[in-house]
């Protein structure tokens, strides 16, 4: 039953791990979609996506279409004769793509469906203060993130934990998944079944923005602290310090009562670094000043005087 043909579509680490998975399960993966090469970087170099990495090692078969739609590239992918196509953190899809294979289209999605729907569920999982998500496997169809669930795994989201690790820890949980569905599909013991939505509508998980990343300091301690870490390490929740954007990675708790302005910045310039929030202070323990790289509060302050600061 691993003869059938598979083809997998992604682009970042995160559908890396899921690719290896059905790889190293003797899956037989005929042809790997991913993005084009692009220029990053301070030289404008030309990067492969990780999947293309990992393709590349492995000998697998590798097209990088520039439009889905274009009929070279349908042919192409017509070609391959794929009994089922797995997507994994890539780009929307055209009926035409999504449609071709008999078996259907299978995408590995960062949540609990219905709920966090869109293209940055882990983040807003972490945004929200959620204290459970996990990974759901579904069939593709005409509305995003709407097909028939096939699969899910529940997994706890810690209340420090940043969305780079819960998204470290999801992508392998997600990659058992998908091996367990495709192994249930094959010997049909998975039923599909609708997505329900029951009494509240659900979350939803947009593309994030730089206006999302922003901190409001009006806000509670619980809620910043979550921004913060739902953000990192990228995009990064951003403020301002002497009036230059300031990127926090990492944070600690303060609640407390106190009289100082909302907003106000308190340091001792040399062990802590803590923002006047509603119900008590931010504490920046990982930050990155425009112009500086990346530093622990301690090394930062080591090398800077803030002169907005209260004593």
């Amino acid at each position: 039953m691993k003869d059938i043909r598979i083809v997998f579509m992604g682009t970042p680490d995160f559908a890396v791990a899921s690719l290896d998975a059905i790889v190293r399960a003797g899956y037989n993966v005929v042809g790997v979609i991913t993005a084009p090469d692009k220029p990053a970087g301070r030289g404008m170099k030309l990067t492969q996506s990780a999947v293309k990495k990992y393709a590349e090692e492995n000998g697998l078969k590798i097209l990088q279409p520039e439009k889905l739609k274009h009929p070279d590239f349908i042919d192409s992918l017509r070609d391959l004769n794929a009994d089922i196509q797995i997507v994994v953190a890539f780009r929307m899809l055209p009926e035409i793509v999504w449609n071709m294979p008999p078996m259907g289209t299978i995408n590995v999605h960062g949540s609990l469906l219905p709920n966090y729907r869109g293209a940055a569920p882990i983040n807003w999982a972490v945004i929200n203060g959620e204290k459970e998500t996990g990974v759901t496997t579904f069939k593709l169809k005409h509305e995003i993130d709407t097909g028939d669930i096939l699969l899910q795994d529940r997994m706890l989201i810690g209340e420090n934990e940043t969305a780079t690790e819960v998204h470290d820890r999801m992508k392998i949980i997600g990659a058992n998944l998908l091996v367990k569905t495709i192994q249930g599909l094959l010997e049909h013991t998975i039923q599909e079944q609708p997505q329900v939505i029951e009494n509240a509508a659900p979350k939803h998980a947009p593309k994030i923005f730089t206006k999302d990343c922003e901190i409001n300091w009006n806000n509670t301690v619980n809620t910043i602290h979550n921004l913060i870490r739902g953000l990192s390490i990228f995009p990064g929740a951003i403020t301002q310090l002497d009036q230059k954007i300031l990127k926090v990675y990492k944070s600690e708790k303060e609640i407390i009562e106190h009289q100082q302005t909302i907003g106000s910045i308190n340091s001792d310039g040399k062990n802590y670094l803590k923002f006047a929030c509603k119900d008590g202070f931010i504490h920046i323990l990982d930050l990155q000043l425009e112009g500086k790289k990346r530093m622990l509060i301690a090394d930062f302050l080591r090398g800077y005087r803030i002169t907005s600061a209260i004593n």
